[in-house]
């Protein structure tokens, strides 16, 4: 299978997380990624323990398939070397340094697209261009906390609680790369600008959209959604299981497995709306009776009925489960020892490979400046 973006040049002037994880993606599809690092390298090269072949697991995940160039920016031979192989090579240029910084130096979007209108030049800000904020830098737990994230996360009265994976980062590199292809598929140069707060607050729509409509603020509810009961995690005789019956057919299923089919027809509990009214008072019955089997046992018996259900499972538990198997996901990767997660997607029924492990610091600098 050829590569979708074989012969793109991406050059990334990106470090931590949002950035290379953009530009990864990139990568993973078959574009030339040019990583342009400082003398002691990305931020998240050190980001361990663990670490692997020479450099952190956090960044081995993130940096795949690209070729690392050392350039010190603010030298001026070294400056232009990488602005003379932007204009000549690249096709697209993504960039989340400090606000400011690019511009400074004479390499942002405005000084590069006056020289090469075809380029395609991503800002990949902390909390957007424009505002009174759009000068201060940003990583993803200050934006899941600004963004509102941490407010609906967590159990009610209990402290703020981030969610474990970097969403805002990842979620804000997703939106670069739809952004990026937009402008190629246009096959015209311009800028793309996405930010860590336009991505928190693009997660918080629905809640949005239930607050303006109620004025009341959403609540934290753990497993939970306020909208829609019973939708949340249950304790069990060995672990906790997830049971989603989010509309009426389901939850009279869900009843008939609980061995109280009488529920179903309780006025408290009828519609949904009426058991989001008489939410404490459900789920406290429905604990009772989860807490009297395993979760498998459950499972085989919310399967039988269609009633959709899942465990909660660890990390080791996920990678070992038949499911990401079938989907081949965990990939091998040439030159690293352990293999990685590979894009949640294929084309054609196939998974783009893997491919080559993050290179190291600096190992491309001669051949690229």
């Amino acid at each position: 299978m050829t590569a979708p973006l074989a012969g793109l040049v991406v050059v990334e002037l990106g470090t931590s997380v949002a950035a290379p994880a953009a530009a990864q993606i990139l990568a993973d599809l078959g574009a030339d990624v040019v990583k342009v690092e400082k003398a002691e390298g990305d931020d998240a090269r050190k980001w361990g323990p663990p670490f692997v072949d020479g450099a952190s697991a956090t960044f081995q995940s993130l940096n795949r398939n690209k070729r690392s160039v050392v350039c010190d920016l603010r030298d001026e031979k070294q400056k232009n070397a990488l602005t003379q192989f932007i204009l000549e090579k690249a096709d697209v240029v993504l960039q989340n340094l400090r606000p400011g910084q690019v511009e400074a130096l004479g390499i942002g979007a405005e000084d590069l697209l006056k020289k090469k209108p075809a380029l395609v030049y991503c800002n990949m800000g902390a909390f957007g261009r424009m505002g009174p904020l759009s000068d201060r830098p940003g990583y993803d737990p200050l934006m899941q906390a600004f963004g509102g994230v941490m407010s609906v996360v967590g159990e009610e009265g209990r402290p703020p609680v981030r969610v474990g994976p970097s969403i805002i980062d990842v979620g804000t590199a997703l939106w670069a790369v739809i952004g990026i292809l937009s402008k190629l598929h246009q096959r015209q140069g311009g800028v793309i600008d996405v930010s860590l707060f336009e991505t928190a607050a693009g997660w918080m729509n629905m809640y949005a959209a239930q607050y303006l409509a109620s004025g009341a603020l959403p609540r934290r509810n753990g497993s939970g959604q306020a909208a829609i009961v019973p939708y949340r995690a249950y304790r069990t005789t060995d672990g906790d299981l997830v049971v989603a019956a989010g509309n009426d057919s389901l939850f009279r299923k869900l009843c008939g497995v609980l061995g109280h089919p009488e529920w179903a027809d309780d006025a408290r509990f009828r519609t949904n709306p009426d058991r989001v009214a008489h939410a404490a008072v459900l789920y406290g019955l429905i604990e009772q009776e989860m807490q009297k089997r395993s979760s498998a046992e459950w499972s085989r018996l919310l399967d039988a009925a269609g009633v959709p259900c899942a465990p909660v499972q660890n990390v080791a538990q996920m990678l070992e489960h038949e499911q990401m198997k079938a989907l081949g996901l965990l990939q091998s990767v040439q030159g690293l020892s352990i293999p990685l997660i590979g894009l949640p997607l294929s084309i054609d029924g196939r998974r783009p490979g893997a491919g080559r492990a993050a290179p190291a610091l600096g190992a491309h600098t001669g051949e690229v400046l």
